[in-house]
């Protein structure tokens, strides 16, 4: 879905894009998706002069849940000492918690096409192997512990 944007970015940029075939919850579900982007991007990472690439020159991005997915992995390999260190990660409207829809950023564009509040949601339900039974309580935010909200409220929070 993503081949002719990958194609343009390669051309406009003079860079080599590799565009990563993860499998899709609900059919597979988490972590399935994380580790197929994981394990392409180590083998990418792993063989960088076989493609031609300066291993300091290795960027991550995704859109959506690959957004997420980016993320995932750039925060898995920080860690490595084994692998060269990514030179960034490009996050496009990435799905990075699934803590609170009630923020203010979900209130003003409940309604914006293409990812509208409750899709969102049932998005995050399906990737983490919830139910959709659940969704209410998703939106509601009673799906989180209260000590849990308060541990990360400093991180997930209108302010």
């Amino acid at each position: 879905s993503h081949e002719k944007i990958c194609r343009y970015i390669a051309s406009e940029s003079d860079a080599v894009v590799v565009s990563v075939g993860y499998r899709l919850a609900p059919e597979h579900k988490y972590p399935a998706a994380y580790e197929d982007c994981l394990h392409a991007t180590i083998h990418f990472m792993n063989n960088t002069e076989h493609y031609g690439v300066d291993p300091a020159n290795v960027i991550v991005c995704g859109d959506s849940a690959g957004g997420n997915l980016a993320a995932a992995v750039s925060q898995t390999l920080a860690g490595r000492s084994d692998l060269p260190k990514l030179r960034a990660q490009i996050l496009i409207y990435p799905g990075l918690q699934a803590l609170d829809f009630n923020l203010p950023s979900y209130h003003q564009n409940r309604g914006v096409p293409l990812l509208f509040r409750e899709r969102a949601a049932f998005f995050a339900l399906q990737y983490l192997n919830g139910d959709a039974l659940h969704m209410q309580e998703v939106l509601e935010g009673s799906h989180i512990p209260p000590d849990m909200r308060l541990k990360y409220r400093k991180w997930v929070s209108p302010d």
